[in-house]
């Protein structure tokens, strides 16, 4: 006699109407084959399989027609025999209503099977190779999210698991599917659960079932029989279901906020899940149907059948009775958290547990959303102890920080809290919306911090490249050293053999070509100076083919440019015969230089000159008047016979020093000449302005203060 099993109790929870005994009246029934069936390649979490046939392809019942695209993903197997005739997208049974990749195939009506690999006796086997025979099954949890059932048993080397456990709760309302299979199908389950016992070897298996299923307790416990598992019956209460819910009720021990049922030693399996374990490895079947509960007042046969996968609802509708005209809401899952379908060619998949089609009566429209009364029944109804008012608030904000830190992940949306809401506020499709916003950011986040790592790899990479380059670059130079010394040594040596007394490296270096002087360095400026003023003229005349003054100031550029390069290449041919130049060559290329120098001046003059034209401003004028000064300089160093016999317009006489009053009144008169061109500029612009004629007239008058002072000035000079 097995000892009794203490029985916890949850927060929250609610009782909701059941609507149970709609369903279980007929048994498991097998509807027709279909003609057409429908295999979307993502049935479960993770990623989408991949598919391995093409269109055309003939395949048989059982065979693999997708294999797992990854670690979290499951392959596809063809439900019957048949012919592929689409890859693409199709109706897929989801809230959105969008399609999704499936393969379509045509049945033959043969059902044929494809050769199968029973195992005869699974417990000659380690855990490896059978978890490997379930994940080509194909088998994801068929009670939940749909998660790989291998991926799910392999715990981490530190989560020993200690306990299994089996929910067959089944809280939703109106949904049987596990209830018909523990009493029709109690053997397979737990032939599957002692397969799992052998893979996990746990220290105790609990089987939770609510105490409303008064025959499935009954038949499992007689399946059972004197087998080390437990078979527990306790209060119905909804969400008891729930994975961390279950936990509680059967051990009294709570998974971490964010944490997993193996963090803590357990694994909870579905009731379907351990037929579909049973037929992958005693049958050697991959996981090709399921029991799927066909419900609600719009059908005259509500009942539960063996589904295959792909299975067009719409048939399945037709076999249990649908009545169309009074169908008005179609349900995928039961009315807590199921969800709306809106196609009725869509396919079971395999985690449809029940098709709800139910009348305007049966699921009215949800009245409109009233504000918050604050009165905290959502807090007493929900059963992961949250706090769901300040969740919808801070839903609503978007602040996602505060939703993690209240932990919204923990909620399982069970919809307790919508249920006992008064002001019909739909507080879980709020909390839905911010986990698919804030997955959304994690993953975008996450893509950045890879960039960043990628460009921060890269950087190190460069980095590493270049400092392999500098230490290949000195290890190259101090070769080179280490030869040039050798020569050196080479060339001393043969000095020594030749008959001279005392060799040394003076005489060695005695041979090598002379460096230029500081005389010759100058002249290659200069000369490289000259160049680049001739080629930036001809640019400019290139341009502006018109100009006057660019084609007068060519030729005379194109001398100066003459002139230096003979200057330079007759000093380093003058080196090359002896190293003391002529007597005059210095003056000469003095003169020389003076020359480039005045005549760049005096270009750069003319060109201000041109870009002021004939009103210029106040700036212009100032750099015109500089220009005109350093041409003065420029033309005062040179020799007397070199000096231009016409000075530049405005510019002071050569070997007559401007003093700093004339500057300034020269300056002054300049400014005020401009400031009295731009005002009587504006009152072209705008006549009649009585403002800009007293401008004008207090501009005129300045300037002829100015000339006046400039004039008395220079009167006052030639007198003394």
């Amino acid at each position: 006699m097995q000892e009794p099993i203490r029985i916890w109790d949850i927060h929250g929870g609610i009782h909701p109407e059941e609507n149970k005994h709609q369903s279980v009246q007929h048994g498991l029934e097998t509807p027709p084959l279909p003609k057409r069936l429908i295999l979307p390649l993502l049935q479960h979490i993770g990623a989408r399989a991949e598919p391995i046939v093409a269109v055309g392809d003939s395949v048989l019942k059982g065979q693999m027609i997708a294999e797992a695209s990854g670690m979290v993903s499951c392959p596809l197997h063809a439900p019957t025999s048949g012919t592929v005739t689409a890859i693409g997208p199709a109706p897929f049974p989801h809230a959105s209503g969008l399609e999704e990749w499936a393969i379509t195939l045509e049945s033959d009506g043969r059902d044929e099977w494809t050769a199968l690999d029973p195992i005869a006796d699974y417990r000659r086997l380690e855990a490896a190779p059978l978890l490997e025979i379930i994940r080509m099954a194909g088998i994801s949890g068929l009670g939940g999210a749909g998660f790989p059932t291998s991926v799910k048993l392999k715990a981490r080397p530190e989560q020993k698991i200690h306990t299994l456990i089996i929910n067959g709760t089944e809280c939703e309302p109106y949904i049987t599917a596990d209830d018909t299979a523990m009493r029709y199908r109690a053997a397979e389950v737990v032939a599957g659960v002692e397969i799992l016992t052998h893979i996990l070897k746990p220290e105790e298996v609990l089987i939770g079932i609510e105490d409303n299923k008064p025959e499935a307790i009954e038949a499992m416990r007689a399946a059972v029989g004197d087998k080390p598992m437990h078979v527990v019956g306790f209060p119905t209460k909804y969400p008891s279901g729930g994975e961390k819910q279950l936990i509680q009720i059967l051990t009294g021990k709570e998974v971490p906020s964010g944490g997993l049922p193996a963090d803590i030693g357990m694994v909870c399996q579905n009731i379907g899940t351990m037929i579909a374990i049973h037929d992958a490895v005693i049958l050697g079947q991959p996981l090709i149907s399921r029991v799927t509960t066909l419900t609600g007042e719009a059908l005259s046969h509500p009942t539960n059948v063996m589904a295959l996968i792909g299975t067009p609802i719409r048939d399945l509708l037709d076999f249990a009775g649908l009545q169309p005209d009074r169908l008005y809401r179609l349900v995928m899952g039961g009315p807590m958290m199921g969800f709306t379908l809106q196609s009725l060619d869509a396919p079971v998949i395999k985690t449809s547990n029940c098709l709800l089609a139910g009348t305007i009566e049966e699921l009215p429209p949800p009245p409109a959303a009233q504000p918050c009364i604050r009165c905290g029944l959502c807090s007493e109804a929900c059963p992961a102890m949250l706090l769901p008012q300040q969740l919808h608030w801070f839903s609503m904000g978007k602040d996602y920080d505060q939703l993690k830190r209240l932990n919204l992940f923990d909620c399982i949306e069970c919809g307790a809290c919508s249920y006992v809401c008064p002001s019909s506020i739909p507080l879980v499709q709020y909390y839905r919306a911010s986990k698919a916003e804030i997955r959304a950011l994690e993953l975008q986040q996450h893509k950045a911090d890879h960039s960043k790592q990628r460009f921060e790899h890269r950087l190190q990479r460069l980095e590493r490249e270049a400092e392999q380059k500098e230490l290949e670059r000195q290890a190259r130079a101090e070769k080179a050293a280490r030869m040039k010394a050798a020569k050196e040594q080479q060339a001393v040596s043969a000095a020594s053999v030749s008959g001279d007394e005392q060799p040394d490296v003076a005489r060695v270096e005695a041979h090598k070509p002379a460096s230029l002087t500081a005389e010759q360095k100058q002249l290659k400026i200069a000369a490289a100076t000259a160049q680049m003023a001739l080629k930036k003229a001809r640019k400019q005349l290139a341009s502006n083919p018109d100009s006057e003054e660019l084609k007068a100031q060519i030729p005379e550029l194109e001398q100066a440019c003459e002139a230096t390069q003979r200057a330079y290449d007759q000093a380093l041919g003058d080196t090359s015969v002896k190293n003391t130049p002529p007597p005059n060559a210095a003056a000469d290329d003095e003169t020389k230089r003076l020359k480039i120098e005045a005549a760049m001046i005096r270009a750069s003059l003319k060109k201000a000159e041109r870009a002021a034209g004939d009103a210029p401003t106040e700036e212009q004028e100032k750099e015109i008047y500089a220009l005109r000064e350093q041409v003065a300089a420029a033309e005062a160093r040179l020799p007397k016979d070199e000096a231009p016999r016409k000075p530049v317009a405005g510019t002071p006489v050569a070997g007559k020093p401007v003093d700093e009053t004339t500057r300034q009144l020269k300056t002054d008169m300049a400014m005020a000449k401009a400031a009295f061109k731009k005002a009587e500029r504006a009152l072209e612009d705008d006549p009649g302005n009585t403002q800009l004629e007293d401008q004008l007239a207090a501009a005129k008058k300045a300037l002829d203060a100015a000339a006046k002072a400039f004039a008395d000035h220079m009167a006052s000079k030639e007198t003394d």
